[in-house]
């Protein structure tokens, strides 16, 4: 399917409280600074053309919303999406969201993660660059409150049923998977995202789960062989200006 071209940014808007570079942020993202206030922290990787968060943080003004994006121009789309609508609870990082999550956050500080329609890198030998990988689903573990939930979906049986079984084989506090019923949609865009409308509507099915995490101390399990699994070379980042968490063409 051919991509459908961005739409041009109004260069009147100003962007400078809804996007920012990875590489601006300093050592830490300090989000009771950047938003001006201590509330829940949800965080998405891969935030494509941005219909999540823009919904979400206009639908819950009591936490705060961050969204990273590898893909300059569809940080830059979405960044411009949260000025254009006033939300002053959400934030566009243009970078590596796996970084961003294992780096830039503190222990025990997030309420959510999202990781909706994640490239799924069909290919055997560039399986190692999904974004759902070891050194990812780890600073989850490690930057999510107990209580706080990992949110997944995506249309791939064979990413869905994968990444489920990685889960526990590189984490010890993520309980799960629990079931996610399919939500009803009351009008065109009542989607989580672009890419589960268009699922939806050509009637294929989408796989959800969640994961919550448990009390206790984070303990990292060694591989049973002891070698890496295969999608945990988290070096191996896509360079291209592509989405990394959603599909190019519609997220």
């Amino acid at each position: 399917m051919a991509r459908r071209a961005l739409p041009k940014i109004d260069p009147r808007i100003d962007l400078s409280r809804h996007l920012s570079e990875l590489s601006a942020l300093g050592e830490r993202f300090d989000p009771a600074a950047w938003f001006g206030r201590s509330a829940p922290l949800e965080v998405e990787v891969g935030s494509g053309k941005g219909l999540f968060l823009v919904r979400a943080a206009s639908e819950r003004p009591d936490h705060d919303f961050v969204g990273v994006e590898l893909a300059k121009q569809y940080a830059r789309t979405c960044g411009a999406k949260l000025a254009k609508a006033g939300l002053t609870n959400a934030l566009m990082i243009s970078g590596d969201g796996v970084r961003f999550s294992d780096e830039f956050l503190a222990d025990d500080s997030v309420a959510a993660f999202h990781v909706y329609f994640p490239d799924p890198w069909w290919k055997a030998r560039h399986r190692k660059r999904r974004v759902l990988n070891r050194r990812l689903l780890q600073a989850i573990e490690s930057k999510l409150v107990v209580g706080g939930r990992l949110h997944f979906w995506t249309d791939v049986q064979e990413y869905f049923e994968s990444t489920l079984e990685l889960i526990p084989r590189v984490t010890t506090l993520l309980d799960g998977p629990h079931p996610v019923a399919e939500p009803q949609s009351t009008h065109d865009l009542d989607y989580r995202t672009h890419f589960e409308r268009r699922t939806r509507l050509a009637e294929l099915p989408v796989y959800r789960a969640e994961f919550v995490r448990l009390p206790g101390q984070v303990v990292r399990p060694l591989p049973a062989d002891g070698h890496d699994d295969e999608a945990d070379d988290s070096d191996a980042r896509d360079s291209g200006d592509e989405p990394t968490g959603v599909d190019a063409s519609e997220a």
